[in-house]
């Protein structure tokens, strides 16, 4: 047999559509090869190998699995999946396997109007063409979020909220008695009461806040954090619990800890800064031998495990820095006064001590808890210019440990460290929170000496609890761990840079991948595509996250890493403060899962924070272009999508998008492989890094966008 009536050979797809009803009458059974020959009528040679051909494919697509070489059954644990749908304003919806898979196709007719972030059951459907799998959402577990921010809008029986982004399918209806005050205009947060369903497409809530008026700074700061759900006030319990704590140094406290009060201390820090985690002190021991001391805040003798105020610490997780403003981790009273490193205030410490040569190499280190009196505060603008030779307070020691520094520095860029620096975009800011100024900041001398010795006390502090003696376990602690990058996406670079003249290595070792990035980076310094190449540089490496399991940290080129020297912004120094504390007192290992968990939280929350931060820079961008519309530019390409091209003005570092339909003198195809749009019928090209004429067209306060035409 294997032929149809009339002698027409059956085809895949028929063969294929048989295989599928045969496999899902029998869900829980393995067919062997035998069996399915049989089942199926299949007598001859070539439709068992196309049978055979095609459950190989069904196996490669999930639908079977291969129990032998000669026997397959339904994959019934992949047709029903839980994990995370992820909802994009242009339809092209997705769900993310718990297991770590790649994400799945969802369309919105199959999504149940899941939200953003939600936890959801799906079923797996018939695979479409070209092994594209299909979701369907069967079940919503829980929402990620039950609160939305927009603008309201009061009509004469009914109100609701316009949300932005891309969270909810539809606004959100509030009833007029639920508006807490609220009227057309306002930014406000919503909780939402009632979700949609079979019955009612419609999201309902109650308003719980009222930011102020669109447009206010303070409205669309709050409103940046709400949308993230990240909070914007300090809850009075724990601002009262906090004021409640003294700085308690007494005598006992100091007869517990080494003394460095009389020891040249200074804090070096951004110019408008208020907590100071870290102080460094210095003094030469004998003739080419120096004693620094990396000395970090100890928050932890402050904020006890478990009390009001660490709680509130957790579920922070990081302070969080908008364009115009910080949002502590911890109450004002401990982050900028208590714990803060402050000039001539003795101050409580857990501090790693060096002692370095003339190479600066570690002739010997030790842990310990301390307390200091910082002599200066600088901000990073005075030492550099102490650096570069101006003379100022305490020249020597600053210009020695700018020396030693950079022998840190030099090392760890042998050793295999990536150079990413990564220039940062700032704004100066008036009374009002209206930006007045656009700038980038690079690193300089200065920011780079504080760098290299929070590096190597974050690299010390790690290998003492995790380099440990074969056969020994390492006792449980947070590190900052950094994966190698991704191997298709490092090839996708090589083949990318090759067009410019440039060369990669992709494979080796590590040490061999990183020095080859650093010789790419520094032969694009200063040309047009160095932006670009940096930009698809950064794209092909992985993000650093925090773990109990330790991989070391590839950027760095450190085989142990952590960070222990931000506790009064980052949770994980405390967390890593505590631990240290207690093995340093004899304790036994923590509970990995614990702390496992508590890594796993203070990552995402880390994530969150710097969306916020992006989102704070957008806005600024925003309004800082919104009386400039008209106004005709010089910029460069900075990306490339389907749907337009991003451009940054030069003079500025402002970005904004010249959407698709502008570039009206031809059809434009996106090559996502190669970040250029190609023109079908002229060829003309628009790639990443080119130069580019632009006039300011709009400027989007609410959507936080800026669009841009081609100037004539």
């Amino acid at each position: 047999m294997g032929k149809k009536k009339g002698g027409k050979r059956l085809n895949k797809k028929q063969v294929a559509e048989m295989l599928q009803t045969l496999f899902q009458q029998n869900p829980n059974e393995t067919l062997s090869f035998k069996q399915i020959f049989r089942a199926l009528k299949l007598d001859t040679h070539p439709a068992k190998m196309l049978a055979i051909d095609t459950m190989e494919e069904m196996a490669w697509d999930d639908y079977l699995s291969k129990v032998s070489e000669t026997s397959y059954r339904l994959n019934t644990k992949g047709q029903v999946q839980e994990g995370t749908f992820i909802r994009k304003a242009n339809g092209k919806n997705s769900f993310m396997p718990d297991d770590g898979g790649k994400p799945i196709f969802v369309s919105e007719r199959n999504s149940m109007f899941a939200l953003n972030g939600d936890r959801v059951r799906v079923s797996l459907m018939a695979r479409r063409q070209n092994h594209i799998k299909e979701a369907m959402v069967t079940e919503i577990l829980s929402h990620k979020m039950d609160q939305a921010v927009g603008k309201l809008m009061v009509e004469k029986d009914y109100a609701f909220l316009i949300t932005e982004g891309n969270i909810f399918v539809h606004d959100i209806m509030v009833p007029k008695k639920k508006l807490k005050g609220g009227k057309t205009g306002d930014k406000a947060v919503v909780k939402i009461t009632q979700w949609p369903s079979k019955d009612s497409k419609n999201i309902v809530g109650e308003v719980i806040d009222i930011l102020g008026k669109q447009g206010e700074n303070n409205a669309e700061m709050h409103a940046i954090l709400a949308q993230y759900g990240l909070p914007y006030r300090y809850p009075k319990a724990v601002e009262d619990a906090a004021a409640k704590i003294d700085a308690g140094i007494t005598p006992e406290e100091i007869s517990r800890r080494e003394d460095f009060r009389n020891v040249w201390t200074c804090t070096i820090d951004p110019k408008d800064a208020k907590d100071f985690d870290d102080a460094l002190s210095f003094r030469e021991i004998k003739k080419g031998l120096w004693e620094v001391g990396v000395h970090i805040a100890d928050v932890s003798h402050y904020v006890k495990e478990g009390t009001i105020i660490d709680k509130e610490a957790v579920k922070r997780a990081t302070s969080v820095y908008l364009v115009d403003r910080t949002i502590p981790m911890l109450p004002e009273h401990l982050c900028n006064f208590i714990c803060s490193l402050r000039p001539d205030e003795e101050k409580l410490c857990y501090s790693t001590i060096f002692e370095l040569d003339e190479e600066a190499n570690i002739k010997h280190w030790h842990l310990a808890h301390t307390v200091i009196r910082s002599n200066r505060r600088y901000a990073y603008e005075e030492v550099q210019e102490i650096l570069t030779g101006k003379d100022g307070d305490y020249t020597q020691e600053l210009r020695t440990l700018d020396r030693l520094a950079k022998k840190l520095r030099e090392r760890r860029f042998k050793g295999g460290a990536v150079k990413f620096d990564r220039e940062e975009l700032h704004f100066d800011i008036d009374e009002k929170g209206k930006p007045t100024r656009c700038y980038f900041k690079k690193s300089n001398d200065a920011t780079q000496l504080i760098e290299e010795f929070m590096l190597l006390a974050n690299r010390s502090v790690a290998e003492m609890i995790g380099k440990v003696k074969k056969g020994v376990k390492a006792k449980t602690l947070p590190y900052r761990v950094h994966d190698q990058p991704d191997p298709t996406k490092l090839e996708a670079l090589r083949e990318f840079v090759v067009k410019f003249g440039y060369k990669l290595k992709t494979g080796g070792t590590k040490g061999a991948i990183s020095k080859s990035l650093n010789a790419l980076m520094e032969g694009a310094q200063g040309k047009r595509e160095q932006n670009l190449i940096e930009t698809v540089a950064l794209r092909a490496m992985m993000k650093a996250k925090y773990s109990t399991h330790n991989i070391g940290h590839y950027g760095l080129a450190f085989d142990y890493y952590t960070h222990f020297t931000s506790p009064i912004r980052r949770y994980p120094d405390t967390m890593v403060h505590r631990l240290l504390t207690k093995y340093q007192e004899g304790a036994r290992s923590a509970n990995r899962d614990k702390y496992e968990e508590l890594c796993e939280h203070c990552s995402d929350m880390e994530q969150v924070a710097q969306n916020a931060e992006r989102d704070s820079i957008k806005y600024k961008m925003v309004e800082f272009m919104a009386d400039k519309i008209g106004n005709t530019y010089e910029a460069h390409i900075s990306g490339i999508q389907s749907y337009g091209i991003y451009c940054e003005i030069d003079e500025n570092h402002c970005e904004g998008l010249v959407p698709m339909h502008d570039l009206d003198d031809d059809y434009y195809d996106f090559d996502e492989k190669n970040y250029c749009l190609v023109g079908r019928r002229h060829h003309h090209k628009y790639q990443l890094g080119d130069p580019i004429t632009i006039q300011v067209a709009k400027a989007n306060i609410e959507k936080r966008q800026l669009d841009f035409t081609l100037a004539e």
